[in-house]
């Protein structure tokens, strides 16, 4: 007697909602790193948050790496 044995592929499927969920992500990342000069930080420290720059002086090396020009 001989017996065949199937081979099951099952594919997986990334959901919708993560990829919409990264995608939010990398664009608030990307407002951030690249285009916030104080604007975050407005909010709670009003105009001197302009002239701080917290974040953009944190993320310095980043921006220029990542083509930004910030100065």
């Amino acid at each position: 007697m001989s017996q065949s044995k199937g081979i099951t592929i099952t594919q997986s499927k990334i959901p919708i909602f993560a990829i919409a969920i990264l995608a939010i992500v990398f664009a608030v990342g990307l407002f951030v790193v690249g285009y916030d000069q104080g604007h975050i930080f407005s909010v709670v420290l009003g105009e001197q948050a302009y002239e701080d720059l917290y974040i953009h002086e944190l993320t310095h090396d980043m921006r220029h790496a990542a083509g930004f020009p910030c100065h």
